[in-house]
Parts: structure tokens; sequence; C-alpha cells
């Protein structure tokens, strides 16, 4: 495979890396991470074909060697990532309780079983931004 040949594929790379990163916001493209900007300088400075001068010299197999272990080692760091992100999915499809808190986990298992906990006064009080003090339940009126 020649030098030249190179340029099509570091694209392909680049953008296939680039969907693999986490993203913070829509914008992207408008402002990069760090990690995106350090990617694109390494693969804008990345030499994609020899020199002129030295494209009859018998330098060009190294370099293209190079070139292409550069190319096999971002394609390995893609499927990484791919798996990572696909591994992160798939733990959060089949274990949903994994984020949750302890009282969370205790009151939807006892929902998966038919039952329902009791309500904890004090804490819809909170909830509300009430206090516990009130009228104290009664009815107005009635003693």
């Amino acid at each position: 495979m020649s030098a030249t040949s190179h340029a099509p594929r570091v694209r392909s790379l680049y953008r296939r890396l680039l969907r693999e990163l986490p993203t913070s916001s829509p914008s992207t493209l408008l402002r990069p991470s760090p990690l995106q900007r350090h990617i694109r300088t390494q693969v804008s400075t990345a030499p994609t074909a020899p020199p002129p001068q030295a494209s009859l010299a018998p330098a060009e197999a190294p370099l293209d060697v190079r070139i292409e272990r550069n190319l096999e080692a971002a394609d390995q760091y893609v499927q990484y990532l791919r798996a990572q992100r696909v591994h992160t999915t798939l733990l959060e499809r089949y274990n949903p309780g994994m984020n949750m808190t302890e009282e969370d986990r205790i009151r939807l298992t006892a929902r998966r079983v038919g039952m329902d906990l009791p309500v904890d006064v004090k804490k819809v009080l909170e909830r509300m931004g009430g206090n516990e003090e009130g009228d104290g339940g009664g009815n107005p009126g009635k003693e």
C-alpha cells in the first residue's frame, strides 16, 4: 500500500475515534475537548506520505511500515473504545438498580412482588417543605 493511499483511512479512523469519545454537549464541533484537540493535532501533523525528494529513496518502506503500524494501533484503540461503550450500555440495561440508593432498591423490590411500602410521614412533610408540628393531623373544630 503506498503512503498516499493512507489519507482516506486516516480520516475514517479519526471520525470513528471522535464518534466513540464521550460528548459533553451537542456543540462538540464548536468547543472540542482537550482530548479531541490533541487527537486533531496528532492526525493533522502525522505524515501520511513521505516528502517528494524522499519518494525514490529506500527509506520509503520503513515510513510506510510505521504509518501502517500506527493506523493498526489506532484501529485497535477505536475497537477498544467501542467495546467499553457497549459494555457500559449493557451494564446499565441489565442492572438497572446499580445506580440506585438502598432505599429506592428496597422500595422497587417490594413493588416487584406486589407490595407497597408504608409512607414515611416525616419524609413526605420534609419534601413538601412543611414541619411536623402543624395541627397535629387532627380535624379543626374537633377535639
